[in-house]
């Protein structure tokens, strides 16, 4: 697969814009098509310097309009699907958004997939569809269990991905990753959130006991991992895709803190939001097992990317002022 055109859905956002440099910087012949929104998340700046690029087009359309996909997919082998609503405090504030999106968007571009025998479909989904889970780790087997708005839409995407292979033998992959984190974050992810706050000395509002726990993947093992799956996955596979570096709220508060040399008194406790699952954590054997394990240590790649945004005002200011 390494001379064809490739539709990214959503390559203006976090993971998508890292994944389309990822890709064009591995491999040359990769043709890109990155069809955004620019919703308030999705950013070309994250794309600076790849819009000169010969094998990089961008499109601004949504993926819901089936006349603008089926355009787009009909000169396209390959469909990544990044797009999606991911905020889980905007998805308990309105929900609507996050069914149209990532449960709608995904139905037209898989019948788009079909339409034109797409040979290889990739949706890129989360570990929050399984739910929290107390010991252990959740393997690709496990049942989905969604806690919030934002990852019962993301559950069911997935189910529909799978029903599309199992019906239509459609060439499906989904990979669920768990936190992402890098440059080019939109602010309202807790690790830049946190690092533009204590930068500017404001509080850190944690919620509940700050004893919720996450395991935290930097966005370019992910990257590699999808770029892994899409050549050499199994089709009507899924694939989890997690670090291991599982840490509370509270201890990543800390670091950032400790890195900018700020105050632990900047955490503050806030009231707990509603449905915020306790640990979340990823049997990755099944990818390890085709090879792949992530590069990046997580403390220098915390590190790399608080001194990012600390480089970067150009990038992050003008959102914050929006």
């Amino acid at each position: 697969m390494k001379n064809e055109n490739i539709l990214v859905t959503g390559g203006a956002g976090f993971i998508g814009s890292n994944f389309i440099r990822y890709v064009l910087n591995k491999n040359p012949n990769y043709r890109i098509i990155n069809l955004d929104k620019l919703t308030y998340a999705g950013n070309l700046n994250n794309l600076r310097g790849i819009e000169k690029n010969k094998n990089y087009t961008f499109v601004r359309g949504d993926i819901c309009d089936k006349k603008t996909v089926e355009k787009l997919a009909k000169n396209c082998g390959i469909i990544i699907n990044f797009a999606a609503e991911t905020h889980v405090d905007r998805s308990i504030m309105d929900a609507g958004s996050f069914v149209k999106t990532d449960v709608f968007g995904t139905y037209v571009l898989l019948n788009a997939a079909k339409k034109f025998g797409i040979k290889r479909f990739i949706q890129i989904s989360t570990d929050e569809v399984y739910g929290s889970i107390d010991k252990g780790s959740f393997k690709e087997t496990n049942n989905l269990n969604p806690s919030s708005p934002y990852s019962a839409s993301k559950a069911s995407a997935d189910m529909l991905v799978m029903a599309y292979h199992t019906t239509f033998n459609l060439p499906v992959i989904i990979t669920r990753s768990s936190n992402n984190f890098g440059p080019f974050q939109y602010p309202e992810k807790i690790i830049p959130f946190f690092i533009l706050r204590a930068l500017n000395d404001k509080f850190l509002p944690l919620y509940g006991d700050g004893t919720n726990v996450r395991d935290w993947l930097f966005v370019l093992d992910n990257c590699e991992a999808i770029d892994l799956v899409l050549n050499e996955g199994g089709n009507g596979e899924i694939y989890n895709i997690g670090s291991g570096n599982e840490i509370t709220n509270k201890e990543l508060s800390s670091l950032i803190l400790k890195e900018l040399n700020k105050p632990i008194s900047l955490i503050k406790f806030v009231k707990d939001r509603p449905g915020h699952d306790k640990r979340y954590s990823l049997n990755c054997n099944k990818i390890r097992n085709l090879g792949w394990k992530p590069r990046h240590e997580f403390l220098d790649a915390l590190k790399k990317t608080i001194q990012w945004y600390k480089d970067n005002e150009w990038w992050w200011k003008p959102l914050k002022k929006g």
